[in-house]
């Protein structure tokens, strides 16, 4: 095997076809950018920005969009060898519209399934798995099989040993939930939290961090207050308990008793998709690099703010000198 990896992420990839006009619904836009996109890609590549090196696991289709994708996390510096095709699947496309400051509805392609979801628990590389120093998963991983098999095997291959996140990233439409076109939460049916609430349980049994915003701590919890969500996510089994609660800032509670509560840091919006990415690559850095939680909380939420003043997701990552200097200003 190679030299550890910093970061090993697991999950959602794809394209981001979004609009560079703003303000206009998908029926009256013209002109689109093509983008890196997916959850799990994202972190993984705001994590190398931030000189950490990072690889994912994912599945694309066997087509152009598929190319184009190893062909961005090259450009990226993120190890594209786990990433490999589905020939009978298309790679997954997103749309999303843009109506700042806080409306950014997501339009998912995935059908008739994402290859993301077709990973299979026999093709992992366990002992990498095993050896990073962060390894990176996320409720979509859970939504069906075999991807959900994998997940929970990447988990149990890794043991608890060094610090394994489980991103609660809450897509409801993914678990037969409301809607097709969602943000970072929004409105759910109570069929599909229930119909993920085991499978959240199960994984946070191997997780050492837990990361998610309000909406989706109730997903695992089953509650809605902030700090009610931080102690059940330790409850459950995790170490470190980070709940984004919008406006009102970060709150991250760890379970030797440490807490830390941090406002967000205001910035003009522009495209706030992607922002949670940027906060979670930063949140790795910080983790790896062993700092306090107050610190690390307003490193991740400067670059999470340096994303929403951009149109894109992975082009718009930030640098750690990009971060310095806008902490250094503020």
């Amino acid at each position: 095997m190679t030299e550890p990896y910093d970061l090993i992420t697991m999950g959602r990839i794809g394209v981001d076809i979004y609009p560079l006009q703003t303000g206009v619904s998908l029926a009256q836009v013209e002109t689109f950018g093509k983008f890196l996109g997916g959850s799990a890609t994202n972190v993984a590549v705001a994590a190398a920005r931030l000189g950490r090196r990072s690889a994912i696991i994912s599945r694309t289709g066997q087509d152009p969009f598929g190319e184009y994708v190893h062909q961005a996390l090259r450009d990226f510096g993120v190890d594209d060898r786990w990433v490999t095709p589905v020939p009978d699947l298309p790679t997954p496309v997103t749309f999303c519209e843009i109506f700042p400051p806080d409306d950014f509805p997501l339009y998912f392609y995935r059908r008739p399934k994402a290859p993301d979801l077709v990973i299979h628990p026999e093709e992992l590389d366990r002992e990498a798995i095993s050896a990073a120093g962060v390894f990176w998963i996320t409720g979509t991983g859970l939504c069906e099989e075999p991807s959900r098999g994998a997940t929970l095997a990447a988990l149990e291959a890794r043991g608890r040993s060094g610090i394994t996140v489980f991103d609660l990233d809450w897509r409801p439409m993914f678990w037969g939930g409301e809607g097709g076109a969602s943000g970072d939460g929004g409105a759910t049916g109570a069929a599909a939290m229930a119909a993920a609430r085991p499978y959240y349980e199960a994984a946070l049994k191997h997780a050492t961090v837990a990361v998610g915003n309000v909406d989706e701590a109730e997903v695992a919890t089953g509650l809605r207050d902030p700090k009610a969500c931080a102690e059940a996510l330790l409850e459950r089994g995790v170490e470190l308990a980070v709940v984004k609660q919008g406006p009102k800032g970060v709150l991250a509670v760890h379970r030797d008793g440490r807490t830390a509560e941090v406002p967000p840091t205001p910035v003009e919006v522009v495209n706030g998709l992607g922002a949670g990415d940027a906060f979670g690559g930063a949140l790795c850095h910080g983790l790896l690099a062993g700092w306090e939680l107050a610190p690390m909380m307003r490193y991740a939420n400067a670059a999470g703010a340096i994303v929403a003043s951009r149109l894109a997701c992975s082009s718009a990552m930030p640098t750690a000198g990009e971060v310095e200097e806008f902490l250094a200003g503020r």
